[in-house]
């Protein structure tokens, strides 16, 4: 884990002195990582991982707050002069707390996975935000001893891979089996380590799945997810914990195959579900922003963070999926939908997340 940091007594003793921004620009010349109070990691290596994925090996500063394996973390950084933030779950985490990987995989129109795999490079510092995500391991009790099973599509074998490597790290006394699902070949990660794992390991066992490949090399399988295949794969399904994390029409095919079947299940899907229709999503509201004193208009059927980004508003974002709140804004007057639930509310919150959220009246946002 990446340990919380402790402010020093020299920062309380220079804190009403010297202004965080202009710290962090002339430490910034001494080295990338460090910072006041900005939790900073700098990029110490880079890696080509499989085709279109880009992994970087990062060294944190102190300000960095304590992460699970199989949680995710927001990552931020300039680009074209605009910071941009999105989620990454860390694919390493090592034992002292200071070193963590991330996995990248270039998107088409990815603004800032497209400059992680192309231009960032060894010495880059990016910004850590907290880390969040329920994508863990039981710290103690039976469940810690239980067989799992975790299966992965695409992007989704990054929190299963951190999983992997910190119960390897402890020593795996429990059955384990991933079965990983990619495209193409090209497309595998860390496909030697977790080759080498299973001839290492007795308790481990991985399979690869590939759905666009015209040949299959030895132990290689081309069908999709379907209850079948979790027969063959793992007969003992009743026995074990089940983890699936990837696109969501994957995650929810893994949910109803594993409810009532496996001892439980936990899902993470990296793309989010189909907005909810609704019926009375015509025409534009108008947005107050309470903080700017500017007024806009938005498409009602539309999420607002997308819809106040094409008014021109940079806002800060990450995962896009109403799971780790960084968009999250107080909402003063007006009613909004929940995108995922269905869900209609008229009182005012703290915390409306704009990325799942639309507006059904004129609202008043504190923005």
């Amino acid at each position: 884990m990446i340990a919380p940091s402790n402010d020093t007594a020299l920062s309380r003793l220079m804190g009403p002195l010297v202004k965080p921004s202009v710290f962090d620009f002339w430490a910034g010349h001494l080295n990338s990582a460090w910072s006041w109070e900005r939790p900073l990691a700098r990029v110490v290596a880079r890696r080509i991982e499989a085709q279109g994925t880009v992994t970087l090996d990062l060294k944190a500063n102190r300000h960095c707050g304590a992460i699970q394996p199989g949680q995710h973390i927001n990552v931020s950084t300039e680009v074209n002069g605009r910071r941009i933030t999105r989620s990454y779950s860390p694919t390493r985490l090592s034992r002292s707390g200071k070193r963590l990987s991330i996995t990248i995989k270039q998107v088409d129109g990815g603004k800032l996975s497209q400059h992680l795999c192309r231009q960032t490079q060894v010495g880059d510092a990016l910004e850590i935000g907290p880390a969040f995500g329920d994508m863990t391991l039981p710290q103690g009790g039976a469940q810690q001893t239980d067989p799992r099973l975790f299966l992965a599509a695409g992007s989704g074998i990054t929190p299963l891979m951190s999983l992997t490597r910190a119960l390897d790290q402890v020593g795996l006394t429990q059955d384990l089996t991933l079965v990983y699902w990619a495209r193409t070949r090209a497309e595998l990660c860390f496909v030697a380590e977790l080759r080498a794992l299973a001839v290492r390991q007795p308790h481990f066992k991985v399979h690869f799945v590939l759905t666009q490949e015209s040949q299959r090399l030895n132990g290689e399988l081309a069908e999709r997810l379907n209850a079948e295949l979790l027969a063959t794969l793992v007969p003992d399904l009743a026995q074990r914990r089940v983890h699936a994390c990837g696109p969501a029409g994957f995650v929810d095919t893994a949910r109803s195959l594993s409810l009532g079947h496996a001892r439980s299940f936990l899902g993470e899907a990296f793309t989010p579900p189909p907005p909810l229709a609704a019926t009375d999503a015509v025409g534009t509201v108008r947005i107050n922003l309470a903080l700017s004193g500017r007024t806009i208009e938005v498409p009602t059927g539309q999420a607002l963070l997308p819809a106040l980004e094409a008014q021109g508003l940079s806002l800060p974002s990450g995962c896009r999926m109403g799971i780790c709140n960084t968009c999250a804004c107080g909402k003063q007057t007006g009613v909004t939908q929940n995108l995922h639930t269905g869900d209609k509310e008229d009182i005012p919150t703290t915390a409306l997340r704009l990325c799942i959220s639309r507006a059904c009246t004129d609202l008043t946002l504190d923005l």
